[in-house]
């Protein structure tokens, strides 16, 4: 398999990448035809995984849209993923040109891809990190460069908590990133979960084997075991819900019926 210009030396491309995988449903060009062959295995029991991601990134730009309007312009943005069109720093810097941002992801294919797209903004930055290991990304430099932690941050964790297995502890990890931030900072999160998926558990099941058989395990947690991940913060208002119901910008009975899949909130701390 030839390697493509943009796949940064030392990476394997005869195996899948979760953030890979994620581009090609989106509609991106940074994947290669072992992600595209995942997509496509998940894709026979969910054929609407593509709507899924879209309105995980519909979620994210509203939100994001949201934490400007309420004073907070500054984001760290973990399991960020390869950049698309509409990224978080797009969205926060055209409704407040001094918002920040900070990616963080343990892709090498994500944070190249990154640097690219960030080159000559001195606003944003990508850091290469992983969730598991909350003191590495909250000590990393180009955390401390760019935001002020002792102000209001807005910490996204979209579609990727349900990538990390319960034995890695996620809660704990997002206890620390959540006691690290200053009164006022937002959590914002989405998760998959079987709930609202149109299609049997039984046979969305099948495309959890997938993503387990790529050694990525999708873990679908109950809508109570995601609300665990507010603890200590305010849910700002609908509450945890469906994508499309979190402060719609069209009628949520128009969009997608997979689009409803999985659970997204924002919470405020106090």
């Amino acid at each position: 398999m030839e390697r493509p210009a943009w796949a940064p030396q030392g990476i394997d491309i005869s195996v899948p990448s979760v953030s890979r995988i994620y581009d090609y449903y989106l509609g991106g060009s940074h994947n290669f035809e072992v992600d595209r062959e995942a997509a496509r295995k998940a894709m026979e029991f969910m054929p609407g995984l593509p709507k899924i991601m879209q309105a995980n990134r519909a979620f994210m730009r509203r939100a994001v849209r949201y934490a400007v309007q309420e004073g907070v312009t500054q984001f760290l943005d973990i399991g960020s993923g390869i950049p698309t069109f509409g990224n978080v720093h797009e969205v926060a810097q055209a409704a407040d040109s001094e918002a920040r941002v900070v990616y963080v992801d343990h892709d090498p294919v994500a944070v190249a891809h990154s640097r690219v797209v960030l080159d000559g903004n001195d606003r944003a930055a990508v850091v290469t990190a992983d969730l598991r290991k909350p003191r590495e990304i909250l000590a990393a430099p180009e955390v401390g460069e760019l935001l002020e932690l002792d102000k209001p941050v807005a910490l996204l964790l979209v579609a990727v908590l349900h990538f990390v297995e319960d034995a890695d502890d996620p809660q704990s990890a997002v206890a620390e990133l959540r006691d690290a931030l200053a009164p006022g900072s937002l959590l914002i999160v989405t998760h998959a979960a079987y709930e609202g998926i149109p299609v049997p558990a039984a046979r969305a099941a099948g495309t959890v084997d997938v993503y387990k058989n790529i050694r990525n395990p999708l873990i679908m947690r109950s809508r109570e075991e995601i609300a665990r991940f507010f603890e200590g913060y305010e849910m700002v208002e609908p509450g945890l819900v469906q994508m499309p119901d979190w402060r719609p910008e069209s009628a949520p009975a128009d969009e997608d019926p997979y689009a409803f899949s999985g659970c997204a909130g924002v919470g405020r701390k106090a």
